[in-house]
């Protein structure tokens, strides 16, 4: 039951990537850290401290910063490339098109302040879009966790992964809820079993996912909240197996809905067992200067977003009975 999820802290991904990549380098001595001018922001500092002649500063200058992490590959390093979201993909996307995905190095791009809670930034940097610029990148892996606990595991799994991985993680402080919890690369993390809607989330979207199936078990709706921490290569077994049970979907994320989880998870229903879906994200727009509730609010990416889309899609499964 949903009920019995417990928090046990506080704390924004970022730092779980940050103490993620210590523990990771103090078990593998080719791990490399790289930053654009960011090192504060992405919680490098410890690392920086015990493995100084491990860190490269490269200022701000991206697309030197993905050259740099594929010819360090060349050598055996496991490179993890630093700095927000936008300037991860977005700005460098034809170097890493070029010397990371289509040349297969082993580079792991860490990026993080994505999505609209980012916060006061503003739409300048609130990238809405990389997660579909990723996954459409062949032989890359897109991973996407949803608190402290899980972007620690997946900083340490994908350090033991070979192959270009894009880690996409935030700002905001926010729930932690898996540090008990296994982590693996490809594996959906099923928080409940339904049989009337299935929610998939990822991302900061999990804990909204979990608070809306709290409000739909007391009001007796089985819920199956599941966890696609892993975009790409997506769990499409747990998505079919799911929705199998419940007949309908909805889908959650803190991206536009075109290009991301949502499309991810109707293709796979799409070409192997047709149902409902709605999503949640993003509606094909910029984001713009706020606190991180307020744009979550604004942007239709809270729990009541959630609940009116199982709502949507629980009368469409009905109708199509």
């Amino acid at each position: 039951m949903l009920k019995d999820i417990q928090v046990t802290g506080q704390k924004d991904t970022r730092s779980g990537f940050g103490d993620g990549i210590v523990e990771a380098g103090r078990k593998n001595p080719n791990i490399v850290a790289l930053t654009a001018d960011l090192l504060g922001s992405m919680k490098l500092n410890q690392f920086i401290k015990e493995f100084p002649e491990r860190f490269v500063q490269c200022g701000i200058a991206e697309a030197n910063m993905i050259g740099i992490a594929s010819g360090l590959t060349i050598g055996g390093k496991i490179p993890f490339t630093t700095t927000f979201a936008n300037f991860s993909t977005g700005r460098v996307y034809d170097q890493i098109r070029q010397s990371v995905a289509y040349s297969g190095k082993n580079v792991k791009i860490c990026a993080s302040h994505a999505g609209v809670t980012l916060g006061e930034d503003g739409a300048t940097h609130q990238i809405l879009e990389d997660i579909g610029l990723m996954k459409m990148l062949p032989g890359m892996t897109v991973i996407v966790p949803c608190d402290y606990a899980q972007t620690k595991a997946a900083t340490i799994a994908i350090a033991d992964y070979v192959g270009p991985v894009y880690l996409r993680f935030g700002r905001p402080v926010w729930p932690i809820f898996t540090d008990k919890l296994p982590f693996e690369i490809g594996k959906a993390q099923i928080f409940s079993e339904g049989t009337d809607v299935s929610i998939f989330a990822c991302g900061h979207l999990v804990w909204k996912a979990i608070e809306a199936g709290k409000i739909l078990e007391e009001k007796g709706v089985s819920v199956e909240v599941i966890n696609l921490h892993t975009i790409k290569p997506l769990d499409t077994a747990a998505i079919l197996a799911s929705v199998k049970k419940t007949g309908c979907a909805v889908t959650a994320e803190e991206h536009n809905i075109i290009g991301g989880l949502g499309d991810a998870v109707a293709q796979t229903l799409v070409r192997h067992f047709p149902a409902p879906i709605e999503y949640v994200g993003t509606k094909d727009t910029f984001g713009e200067s706020g606190t991180p509730a307020q744009l979550m609010v604004k942007y239709g990416l809270d729990t009541p977003d959630i609940l009116s889309a199982v709502e949507k899609v629980m009368a469409r499964k009905k109708n199509n009975s």
